[in-house]
């Protein structure tokens, strides 16, 4: 899942049907039970979905409710200065619940008016082409679980305020939204797990921690830094290198800690003559010879 599936913690069914989430012992909620139970609750919902049918409502506590909304305010403070002008619109036109953690359907129902695009609930690891595949037909796996209250600006994790603060808003704008449909299909069309990994790569640098020339500034609209309370601070220290294809798609990083190496677009049509090009055309061939260029 954009590399998004390595964070997740495992999830393993029982042989009563019941589900356990695995999570280390440095997870801010190892030693809370009530958290694991909820852990293991929200990801049963998921385990059990069938597709087609609305997605189970989760069952929020005051306390997570609190986290969201935290959360929510705080990171509205800061993507005003820091994130690109089509994700402030994507965000307006969107308009999440900014006191309450929305419900998966519910945030589908916001969003596929806007962009086609809908919500599936994931409990955990979700296979790289599976995830990628189904952008192409407007689809986005998401979890539902939210951080441990007792640290709201930080996961180990995506939880639901990185797949929805950071990527619904994102896709309630066209053009974004676009650009995550042409990752589907490019993952589909590719063969080999090199040429899917390199794919995967180029939407990590893009979707997930993509920055851009906006009016003499560098603004992000990436989702892995706008849902980032203290990443969004820090990005524009990073090295800042120009859009390369051959350089994202062969660039190794760490999900562990903040990334110190991303890459500008310099416009939105920038990003779309580039990346969009890239997604909508490549295949094992042409990526074969985009890493061979770097050797």
């Amino acid at each position: 899942m954009f590399e998004e599936a390595q964070y997740f913690a495992p999830v393993a069914a029982q042989a009563d049907g019941s589900v356990v989430v695995e999570l280390s012992a440095s997870h801010p909620g190892f030693a809370d039970p009530v958290y694991r139970a909820r852990r293991n609750a929200i990801a049963g919902l998921a385990v059990n979905y069938q597709p087609g049918t609305p997605i189970p409502t989760a069952e929020y506590t005051e306390q997570e409710h609190e986290v969201w909304a935290t959360v929510t305010r705080e990171l509205g403070i800061k993507h005003a200065k820091y994130a690109t002008a089509e994700y402030l619109d994507g965000a307006a036109r969107l308009r999440l619940p900014q006191e309450r953690i929305p419900q998966l359907e519910e945030v589908s129902q916001l969003l596929e008016p806007l962009t086609g695009f809908r919500y599936l609930p994931a409990a955990g690891l979700v296979p790289l082409r599976d995830f990628y595949g189904v952008l192409a037909d407007g689809l986005f796996h998401s979890t539902q679980y939210i951080r441990h209250h007792s640290v709201p600006f930080y996961t180990p994790e995506p939880d639901v305020i990185h797949e929805v603060i950071g990527h619904a808003n994102a896709l309630a704008n066209p053009r974004y939204a676009a650009l995550y449909r042409l990752a589907g299909e490019a993952a589909r069309r590719v063969e080999g797990e090199e040429a899917l990994e390199f794919v995967s790569k180029v939407f990590w640098f893009t979707m997930e921690f993509g920055v851009m020339r906006e009016a003499d500034e560098l603004k992000a609209y990436g989702a892995g830094i706008l849902s980032s309370y203290g990443e969004i601070e820090e990005f524009r220290g990073m090295d800042i290198r120009p859009l390369d294809l051959s350089a994202m798609g062969t660039t190794h990083y760490d999900i562990t800690k903040y990334q110190d190496v991303l890459f500008r677009a310099e416009s939105v049509q920038h990003l779309e003559d580039v990346v969009g090009d890239f997604w909508s055309s490549c295949d094992d061939d042409s990526i074969a010879k985009l890493v061979a260029a770097r050797v």
